[in-house]
């Protein structure tokens, strides 16, 4: 039997005008997947979510629902299938949030638009999964941008699709509606077997909440796949061309640019603690050096990308007297040691051994960056 693929798109060619944006764009998205676009402004990751949900004609290729066509489907039976939520923000005038969510019910209420009470329910229920019932009857165009998002997210689950497509649902919410409105989207798609296609500038909950991941970069489709193989360093640093920073895929954080310059200051910490001295030491502008440190430790990353010198024991390994004279020399060239706190053990005792070679030659040792103002 041939793979059943609930959303598909094949040779897909986008853009405006009949001028080609991007081209070859290809897919296809079991019932029940997620699929999240990714990639620098203006890379054409609306202008995909838009074609493929017929609000903007393809210059060639197909889009398929079901294994047929999308031009196949009517109007209406297409609206039955597909809910759509864009970043071309609905402005209605004199509607309060109920109507607006009221309006994804009308491929179910006929030609004269009337809602039973089984659709009015249906908008309660809604608006109260998106925390919104409360405002139910308050004039849309008076409400925040986040309330605003989430009732027009109500409005898209009213429809009862089997396909969602959304343009930068969590733009406008703060962290707690973020991880409301994405837990929203993974219970539609395992519980009710919805296959999601949306667009995220914040890639470290698209990688919490994808099945499959396309990064958009120039004409093309520039990656495409599992996040495990799209959410590594080097990938997600072409993609969006860093230069003055680095996005941490294992930590899902992004640092700014390490301080100029030669180390001042030498970092013993581990165990995470030296990671906020690291992010004051950025924001100062100071340069700092940092050890030692083990390969697996949570902190190493970070260290990593803001330390000018790091001095690291790889994966599980030992601490050993070369790794203790690298650290030794880097602090005696700093001249100061930032004691983060770590706890001493059997494993980092040459850490304390540094700490105690600092002592004893008269080195300036600090607990916080804030001393070296």
């Amino acid at each position: 039997m041939a793979d059943h693929y609930a959303f598909s798109a094949r040779a897909l060619t986008v853009g405006y005008q009949g001028q080609p944006l991007i081209r070859d764009i290809s897919f296809d998205l079991p019932a029940g997947s997620v699929l999240t676009l990714i990639g620098p402004n203006g890379a054409g990751k609306s202008t995909i979510l838009k074609t493929v949900a017929a609000q903007l004609a393809a210059i060639a290729g197909t889009v398929m629902i079901d294994g047929q066509p999308m031009s196949r489907y009517s109007h209406n039976r297409l609206a039955e299938k597909l809910s759509v939520l864009l970043t071309d923000r609905v402005r209605p005038e004199m509607m309060t949030c109920f109507e607006v969510a009221a309006m994804g019910r009308y491929p179910y209420t006929g030609q004269f638009g009337r809602l039973s009470e089984a659709d009015r329910g249906i908008v309660h229920q809604m608006l109260a999964k998106l925390q919104v019932d409360a405002i139910a009857d308050r004039d849309f165009s008076r409400i925040s941008d986040g309330q605003r998002q989430r009732v027009l997210m109500a409005r898209a689950l009213c429809q009862e699709p089997e396909i969602l497509v959304l343009d930068e649902p969590t733009s406008f919410l703060d962290i707690r509606h973020k991880i409301d409105l994405l837990d929203i989207l993974l219970e539609v798609s395992r519980v009710k077997n919805v296959t999601v296609l949306l667009s995220m500038h914040e890639i470290d909950l698209a990688e919490k909440i994808s099945d499959y991941v396309m990064g958009v970069k120039g004409d093309t489709v520039w990656k495409y796949g599992r996040p495990e193989e799209l959410f590594r360093d080097e990938i997600i640093a072409d993609l969006y061309d860093l230069d003055r920073g680095s996005y941490l895929t294992g930590r899902g954080s992004l640092e700014l640019k390490k301080p100029e310059g030669n180390p001042r200051v030498f970092v013993v910490g581990g165990g995470g603690f030296g990671i906020p001295h690291y992010r004051k030491l950025q924001k100062k502008g100071i340069p700092f050096a940092a050890g030692i440190l083990f390969g697996h430790d949570r902190e190493t990353d970070v260290a990593c990308a803001l330390a000018r010198d790091t001095v690291i024991v790889p994966g599980f390994g030992e601490m050993t007297s070369k790794h203790f004279e690298a650290a030794r020399q880097l602090l005696v060239d700093c001249g100061v040691l930032l004691d983060a706190g770590t706890p001493e053990g059997s494993l980092n005792r040459m850490n304390t051994e540094l700490i105690s070679f600092a002592k004893s030659q008269g080195l300036k040792i600090v607990r916080d960056a804030d001393e070296l103002d």
